[in-house]
C-alpha cells in the first residue's frame, strides 16, 4: 500500500502571524468570501473552522487512542444536549482565546462581537439538557472514553417573546445560517423501523424466532460533533441522528404532476427529527414524541453494536466492553430494542440476551412527580412498535414470575409492580421497564435518592435492595465560573492558582481570605461589576432600568408550579405593600428578576408569566417605591442567558417544594458564583446547606416529611389565607383586578388553584416562613462585610458540585471506566 500523505497540520494556536492568514484563508476558500464585503457572521464562520480544525486533530488522536487501547466506552443516551455556544468555550478549553483575541483586533475584529453571531444550539429545553452537556465536558477533561448520543434538532423548543406581558412562541431556527462545528456523515446512515406485523417462524434448530415484517422505514443519518475537555488532551463525540426518508420521492406520482403527493412520505419522515419536543396534548404530538424516541435509540444501539462487533465476536463480553447511560426515561425503549437485536438479529437466545441487556444498562431518574414518569398507551405501542410491546410483554411476565417466588403471595405488590399500568387504559410504565432493565438506578440528589427508595419506588427498592444508589449531580466549572465569570476566575487565580479549573476541591483555598478585608473588597467590586454589566446589558436590549446598587434577587428555570415562581411574586407583592404603606421603611433596595419558559399548552405556567409581567408594571411605575423595588422578567432564557445572569446573582432563589426537584443545577451554579440561597430542604439544596454551612445559606419552610404529615391530616389553605393579614391582601389583590385592570378576573384560576384547588404545592403553607426568611435576608445584605464573607464562604465550598466529582463517580461505582490517557504510537 502506498504510504499515505501527512494530513494537513492546522496552525500553531502560538503563532498569530499563522492564525491570522489561516483566518483570511478561511474565508476567501471555505466561506467564499472577499475581506473588502463581509460581515461578522462571515467572520465567526471562518474563525469557529480554524478552531474546529485544531479540534479536529485532537478528536482523531483521541478516537485513535480508545480504539488501539481497546477500552471500554460509555454511550450516553439523552433526549437532549444543551451544549450552548462552543466557539468561547472551545477557546477556552483548547487554551487558545488570547491568541485569538489579539488575531481579531489586529484585522480591526472583536472577538466578543463575532461570539455573539452563534446561534444557541436548539438540541434541549433545561436541567436535563443542561446536565448530558456539563457530563460531556467532564468525560472529555477527565480523559475517559465518553460518547454522546442524540437528536439533530432542526427546530429547538422555541424562541419566547414577550408581548403584553405574554409568552409568544415562535419557531427556533438554530440551523438557518449552518453550524460550523458539526461533520455530516451521509455513509453513516441506519435503516429504523416503525409499524408493521410480526410473524414467528421455527430456526433450524427449532426455536421460535421472530421477524419484523411490512414496516414503514425511515433513515437515520448521523452528524457528529466534537466535544473538546479543557487543554484539548481528549476529544469526544456527541453523535446525533437526523431523519432522513427512505426514498426521496415517488416518482410515478411526481410525473403524473401530482408533486404535493409525491414528496408526502419524505417530508413526513423528516418531521421526526424536525422539533425538540412536539406539544404532547395531542394524539399526533404524542406519536411523534414516541416516534423520536425510538427513532434515536435504535439508531444509537445499530452503531454501538456496529463498533462492538467489528473487534469483538462474543456478545456476551458487550457489558465488558460498553456501558449505555440511560437521562432519564425517555431512551427507556432502548432496553427492548437491545433485546431485539440480540435475539432477533443477532440470533441470541433470551436467557443469553437478557443478563447481557441488564449489565449493559444504567437509568438515571429525574423526577418524584408521579405524572411526570413516562407511560405510554399499549395500543400505541402495539400499533407503532409490535415487536417491542411483546417483548415488553415477555421482560413483564419473566419479571413477574420472579417476583411471585420472592414474594408469594402478594397479588398485590405484582399488581402495583407490573410493567403495565392495567387501571383504565392499559399504558406501559417506562421507569419501571427502565428499572428492571438496568443493572443501577441512581438519583441525582440525596434526598431524591432516598425518597425515589422509599416512595415512587419503593416496590422495587424491595425486590432489587442493591441496585439503587445515590450521584448528586453537579456542572462544569470551565464554563459555569471560568467562562461565565472571567472577572471572579481571574481572582479566584490570583490568590490560589489555577488548578481549581480541573481540580474544585482546591477553591477550600479561599475560605482562609474569608476575614481578608481587601480580599472582601476585591470580591465584592467583581460582583458589583458583574452587576453593572447585566444592568446595561438588560437597559440595552430591553429597555429595562437596574440600579447595580440593588439587592439582585434572581429565580431563573422552566416556568412550573411545583417551582414556585408564583411564590416569589407573593413575596414581591407583600414587600410592595410594606413600602407603599410605609414609606419610610428601611429596607435595602431590591431587584428581582425572573426567566424562564412555559410549555406551550401549560396554561397556569403561562398565566404566572403574565401576572409577572402584570405586577412589574404597576411595580415598576409607582413612584412611592421608584428607586427600591424592581420586578422584570428577562425573555428566553437559555445557555448565554444563563451565563450573562448567574455572575451577577445576590440572592439564588431555589424555592420548589419540598420532596419534588430532584437536584437542580442553577442552585450549584449561583453558589459557585459567590450568591446566597434563599430556598427549602429540597433536591441539592440540602447538600449545598452542608456544604457552605448552615450560616451561610437561607433555609425556610415545610420539609418533604412535614409536608406528608400535613396533607396526612387533611391540609386546608383556607387556615394560611384567614390567619394572615398580608397573604390575605396580596391574594385578593390579585383576585380582584388590582394588577389587571382592563381584565379584573384574569388571575382568578391562580388564586382558586391555592384556595379551591388544594394548593397542591403547598406555597400558602410556605408563605409565612418564606416573607420571614426574606426579612432575615435583607438585615444580612444591609452588612455588606458580612455580606460577602458568606458569598464567599459560598465560592470555597462549591467544589462538591463540580461535574467532575459527579462523573468520577458514575465511572467508578456504575461504569466501569477509567481514563484512556497513555499516548498511543501509531
Amino acid at each position: 500500500m502506498t504510504p499515505l500523505p501527512e494530513p494537513y497540520e492546522p496552525p500553531s494556536l502560538q503563532d498569530v502571524a499563522a492564525l491570522k492568514q489561516s483566518l483570511v484563508n478561511r474565508l476567501i476558500y471555505s466561506i467564499g468570501k472577499d475581506p473588502l464585503e463581509t460581515s461578522d457572521r462571515d467572520w465567526f464562520f471562518a474563525l469557529a473552522y480554524i478552531v474546529r480544525d485544531c479540534i479536529t486533530q485532537c478528536w482523531m488522536d483521541s478516537m485513535r487512542r480508545y480504539y488501539l487501547g481497546d477500552v471500554k466506552r460509555v454511550y450516553y443516551l439523552s433526549m437532549e444536549f444543551l451544549i450552548g455556544r462552543a466557539l468561547m468555550n472551545s477557546l477556552i478549553n483548547m487554551g487558545c482565546h488570547d491568541e485569538f483575541r489579539q488575531v481579531l483586533e489586529d484585522v480591526g475584529l472583536n472577538l466578543d462581537d463575532l461570539s455573539e453571531m452563534e446561534e444557541e444550539a436548539g438540541l434541549g429545553n433545561g436541567g436535563l439538557g443542561r446536565l448530558a452537556a456539563c457530563f460531556m465536558d467532564s468525560l472529555a477533561t477527565l480523559q475517559l472514553p465518553g460518547f454522546g448520543y442524540g437528536i439533530r434538532y432542526e427546530y429547538g423548543m422555541f424562541s419566547q417573546s414577550v408581548e403584553d406581558g405574554r409568552q409568544i412562541e415562535r419557531p427556533d431556527n438554530w440551523l438557518r445560517y449552518g453550524n460550523p462545528w458539526e461533520f455530516p456523515r451521509p455513509e453513516m446512515l441506519y435503516r429504523v423501523q416503525f409499524h408493521g406485523r410480526v410473524q414467528e417462524y421455527r430456526d433450524e434448530h427449532g426455536q421460535p424466532r421472530f421477524q419484523w415484517l411490512d414496516t414503514e422505514d425511515v433513515m437515520a443519518m448521523a452528524y457528529d460533533t466534537p466535544i473538546p475537555g479543557f487543554k484539548g488532551a481528549t476529544v469526544n463525540n456527541l453523535r446525533l441522528w437526523s431523519a432522513k426518508a427512505s426514498r426521496d420521492f415517488e416518482l410515478k406520482y411526481f410525473n403524473e404532476g401530482n408533486y404535493i403527493k409525491a414528496v408526502e412520505e419524505k417530508n413526513e419522515s423528516e418531521n421526526l427529527s424536525k422539533v425538540l419536543y412536539p406539544d404532547d396534548t395531542t394524539e399526533m404530538g404524542r406519536e411523534l414524541r414516541l416516534k423520536q424516541e425510538f427513532f434515536f435509540v435504535s439508531a444509537s444501539l445499530q452503531d454501538i453494536l456496529r463498533r462492538f462487533s467489528g473487534d469483538h465476536p462474543r456478545f456476551q463480553d458487550l457489558p465488558e466492553e460498553v456501558a449505555i447511560q440511560l437521562n432519564d426515561t425517555h431512551p427507556a425503549i432502548a432496553i427492548p430494542e437491545l433485546m431485539r437485536l440480540l435475539v432477533d438479529i443477532h440470533r441470541l437466545s433470551w436467557e443469553e440476551a437478557w443478563p447481557i441487556t441488564v449489565a449493559t444498562f444504567s437509568y438515571t431518574n429525574h423526577t418524584l412527580l408521579p405524572e411526570a414518569l413516562e407511560t405510554w398507551p399499549v395500543k400505541l405501542m402495539e400499533t407503532m412498535l409490535p415487536r417491542h410491546m411483546q417483548i415488553i410483554y415477555e421482560i413483564n411476565h419473566r419479571f413477574l414470575r420472579d417476583v411471585n417466588h420472592a414474594f408469594p403471595g402478594d397479588m398485590e405488590l405484582i399488581r402495583r409492580v407490573s410493567l403495565i399500568d392495567e387501571a383504565g387504559s392499559r399504558r406501559v410504565r417506562m421507569a419501571y421497564l427502565a428499572i428492571v432493565g438496568s443493572h443501577r438506578v441512581n438519583g441525582v440528589a440525596k434526598l431524591h435518592s432516598e425518597l425515589m427508595r422509599s416512595t415512587i419506588f419503593a416496590d422495587f427498592a424491595r425486590i432489587f435492595p442493591d441496585r439503587f444508589i445515590n450521584i448528586t449531580n453537579g456542572v462544569t466549572p470551565r464554563r459555569w465560573l471560568n467562562q461565565s465569570n472571567p472577572g471572579l476566575a481571574g481572582l479566584i487565580t490570583r490568590a490560589i492558582g489555577d488548578g481549581w479549573v480541573t481540580d474544585l476541591a482546591q477553591l477550600k483555598g479561599l475560605a482562609t481570605l474569608s476575614q481578608d478585608s481587601a480580599f472582601l473588597a476585591e470580591f465584592r467590586k467583581v460582583k458589583q461589576d458583574n452587576k453593572a454589566r447585566l444592568a446595561e446589558r438588560l437597559h440595552q436590549r430591553w429597555g429595562m432600568e437596574l440600579d447595580p446598587a440593588m439587592l439582585f434577587d434572581v429565580q431563573i428555570k422552566r416556568i412550573h408550579e411545583y417551582k414556585r415562581q408564583l411564590l416569589n411574586v407573593l413575596h414581591v407583592i407583600t414587600r410592595y405593600n410594606r413600602l407603599r404603606a410605609n414609606p419610610d421603611l428601611q429596607l435595602p433596595p431590591r431587584a428581582v428578576i425572573l426567566g424562564g419558559k412555559a410549555a406551550p399548552g401549560y396554561f397556569r405556567a403561562k398565566l404566572i408569566i403574565k401576572l409577572i409581567n402584570d405586577v412589574a408594571d404597576i411595580v415598576n411605575h409607582d413612584p412611592v417605591v421608584a428607586g427600591r423595588l424592581k420586578l422584570v422578567f428577562v425573555p428566553n432564557y437559555n445557555v448565554s442567558r444563563a451565563m450573562e445572569l448567574i455572575p451577577a446573582v445576590d440572592l439564588s432563589e431555589q424555592i420548589s417544594t419540598a420532596g419534588t426537584e430532584a437536584s437542580g443545577t442553577s442552585n450549584m451554579k449561583m453558589a459557585m458564583n459567590g450568591a446566597l440561597t434563599i430556598g427549602t430542604l429540597d433536591g441539592a439544596n440540602i447538600e449545598i446547606r452542608d456544604e457552605v454551612g448552615e450560616d451561610n445559606i437561607f433555609i425556610f419552610g415545610h420539609t418533604a416529611q412535614q409536608l406528608m404529615d400535613l396533607r396526612r391530616c387533611g391540609y386546608n389553605p383556607w387556615d394560611h389565607y384567614y390567619a394572615n393579614g398580608e397573604l390575605r391582601q396580596v391574594l385578593e389583590m390579585i383576585d380582584r383586578g388590582y394588577f389587571s385592570m382592563d381584565e379584573p378576573a384574569r388571575f382568578r384560576p391562580l388564586v382558586e388553584s391555592l384556595l379551591g384547588g388544594g394548593d397542591p404545592y403547598a406555597v400558602l403553607a410556605d408563605y409565612e416562613s418564606y416573607v420571614a426568611c426574606q426579612d432575615a435576608v435583607d438585615q444580612c445584605y444591609a452588612l455588606p462585610e458580612q455580606w460577602t464573607r458568606k458569598a464567599l464562604l459560598n465560592v470555597a465550598n462549591s467544589g462538591y458540585f463540580s461535574s467532575d466529582r459527579t462523573i468520577l463517580e458514575y465511572a467508578d461505582q456504575i461504569w466501569g471506566v477509567r481514563p484512556a490517557a497513555d499516548p498511543v504510537e501509531v
